[in-house]
């Protein structure tokens, strides 16, 4: 059930050489739900999203994290307080095993960081998490396979699983179906379900059905401003949202 808001921004803001990309953004993501941010392309979503992670540093705005002042918090500050984003291009070793991945993952959260030559020894200990991890987002059976093995698909779950072993308060996923097939979507949005349970979740999404089946609560931007916000059923009827979309397409055409 979703609660008092966890992540939040007030007045967000962020140019680009006279170029606002996100302008004057207010924006509560409530404890527990998941939070989608849509629009046409060039809204400014990922934008928001690399400033919430700390990947870019506000013009001006604030941003909270439990009631704490994240603003200009250089990314892995911010994941130490335990925000963790999973990428939209995936950027896995190709030589390591799905297994290998995760159990790095858990070593750099348990304070060592991403020490490749520790011993094999040391890594076991990660062994019996990283495989339960592995189980979660189906990928039990691929735990000996290199990641370069793996379909884009499998490698999106990998990703998952390598962000869950950070035990993130906030997951932030960027576009998590982007260039999968219907039964790839369809297996990812079952997942992002499950691993939903007990954390919070802001995932920027094209799909809109993916949107309808996952999200509590939806903010549509457009130009950089917060355009519509509200249940998904509210918003995919909202006139406003139905021209931004349909001026988009306009424009592509």
């Amino acid at each position: 059930m979703a609660g008092q808001a966890l992540l939040s921004a007030r007045g967000l803001t962020r140019d680009f050489r006279g170029f606002r990309a996100v302008d004057d953004v207010d924006l509560d993501v409530a404890s527990d739900s998941v939070h989608a941010l849509v629009g046409p392309n060039g809204a400014g979503k990922t934008t928001l999203f690399n400033l919430l992670t700390g990947f870019l540093r506000p013009s001006g705005g604030r941003i909270e994290l439990a009631g704490r002042d994240v603003t200009g918090m250089p990314p892995e500050q911010v994941a130490r307080l335990g925000v963790a984003r999973s990428f939209q291009i995936t950027s896995l070793f190709p030589q390591l095993s799905a297994r290998e991945h995760v159990a790095l993952a858990l070593q750099s959260s348990s304070g060592l960081g991403w020490r490749f030559w520790r011993s094999a020894k040391l890594m076991g200990r990660y062994t019996e998490r990283a495989d339960e991890l592995l189980a979660m987002v189906g990928l039990a059976e691929l735990a000996h396979a290199p990641s370069a093995s793996l379909a884009y698909g499998r490698k999106r779950a990998l990703e998952l699983a390598i962000a869950l072993a950070l035990d993130p308060k906030v997951l932030l996923l960027d576009e998590p179906t982007a260039g999968m097939g219907l039964e790839d979507v369809d297996r990812t949005v079952e997942l992002i379900g499950r691993v939903r349970q007990g954390r919070t979740v802001v995932m920027v999404e094209h799909n809109m059905s993916v949107v309808g089946r996952l999200a509590d609560t939806v903010t549509v931007l457009q130009a950089g401003k917060v355009l519509v916000e509200g249940p998904y059923e509210q918003v995919r009827a909202d006139e406003r949202v139905i021209t931004a979309y349909l001026g988009a397409a306009d424009a592509a055409h």
